[in-house]
């Protein structure tokens, strides 16, 4: 009975855990407790966390690849949506659908603020590059500037697949922090005249602009940038379907059933990418520091763009709504929105920021573009 009992022991994960798997197991709770005490981007957080946490019990085998054509763990084949670069484009679709361009085309200067947040991906791309990774692995790390986690995901996957789990984990982190992050770096670079600018209430859109301008943006930058389709074709028809107005329970099904149940196999699958000796390796606190830069850099860059614009229209633009142009949505919108109110409580930034916001989305497709086919 007693050697029965060790034997069965012996055969359980509680022999084969190491040190290294009890970590990254600790971390996994870490981050579990962010997601549901903290609410820090629990839809995504939750499944990632789990996903370490399934991965690195030992003997589970779910990341198993199949034998002889047989067989197989179930996170394997899950992570093949991953792996071939399915998710991603279909979350862009999703997001498409929940997403409303109206405050970019009714201020269409706004796109340059967007444009400038993603200086830091490329801030990152060449200090990766300074510190040995190759072409790729710097532009799978520099992507994390974006602020947009199923960007580094597409991207990492593409070009540096083994980088995946530490880059989605980092870029994820990173947009939960947007609201500590970011004010101290706004702060510094802006004066407190400047966080009470009161901008001009935006013009209407009308329903035509709000309907040529996916069609539009997606002619013109796929043609521009053929790299950029998945991402960019997939946003936009998303934004289509749901400026239609014809297809409601489509967009339904977008914005919201569809929207969580590819958030939940994303999340699973990169966790599940998490292995202990991937996530405690010297290359992981690198990618960490570097993708703190990259972000830190966009907001800046932003602000900067946002103070030029400032003296150029002679006081019309708050030079917040620039930190917004990271695509953390709507996270970074709100943030300004928060800072302008401690400054003027009767300052509404919000829908002025989401301007910017929403061009960083697509920014930072593009710069994924740039990446991919650059370094693809």
């Amino acid at each position: 009975m007693f050697d029965a009992l060790i034997d069965m022991l012996r055969s359980s994960g509680l022999f084969a855990l190491d040190l290294p798997a009890v970590i990254v197991i600790g971390l996994a709770c870490l981050f579990l407790y962010l997601a549901i005490a903290k609410g820090y981007e629990p839809y995504l957080l939750i499944p990632i966390a789990f996903g370490m946490l399934l991965v690195n019990l030992p003997l589970g085998g779910l990341m198993d690849p199949p034998v002889d054509g047989s067989g197989g763990g179930l996170i394997y084949y899950l992570y093949q949506g991953v792996d071939k670069g399915i998710y991603p484009p279909l979350i862009f679709l999703c997001l498409g659908a929940t997403t409303d361009f109206g405050p970019l085309i009714s201020n269409p200067k706004t796109l340059l603020l967007g444009g400038a947040a993603q200086v830091g991906i490329f801030v990152a791309l060449l200090g990766s590059i300074m510190l040995g990774m190759t072409g790729p692995e710097a532009a799978s790390v520099g992507i994390i500037g974006g602020a947009d986690g199923p960007t580094a995901i597409y991207t990492s996957s593409q070009l540096a697949p083994h980088l995946l789990s530490t880059i989605a984990l980092a870029a994820y982190s990173y947009m939960a922090l947007v609201p500590i992050i970011q004010p101290p770096i706004i702060r510094a670079l802006t004066t407190p005249e400047q966080r009470k600018v009161k901008m001009q209430q935006l013009r209407p859109v009308s329903k035509k602009e709000k309907i040529l301008f996916p069609i539009i943006v997606t002619i013109f930058t796929v043609l521009l940038l053929p790299s950029s389709a998945p991402l960019i074709g997939m946003l936009m028809l998303g934004n289509l379907i749901k400026e239609s107005g014809q297809v409601p329970k489509i967009t339904e099904t977008l914005s919201n059933s569809l929207m969580y149940i590819i958030t939940i196999l994303l999340g699973v699958s990169v966790g599940a990418k998490a292995k202990a000796e991937v996530l405690l390796s010297p290359d992981t606190l690198k990618i960490i520091l570097l993708g703190l830069i990259a972000f830190a850099a966009g907001t800046a860059a932003g602000v900067l763009m946002g103070r030029l614009m400032y003296h150029l229209t002679k006081g019309k633009i708050n030079p917040m709504i620039g930190a917004a142009g990271v695509s953390a949505v709507p996270m970074a919108a709100r943030v300004v929105q928060g800072v302008g109110v401690e400054e003027d409580p009767s300052n509404f930034l919000l829908m002025h920021a989401m301007g910017p916001n929403v061009a960083g989305v697509i920014g930072s497709a593009v710069a994924a573009g740039v990446l991919l086919q650059y370094f693809g």
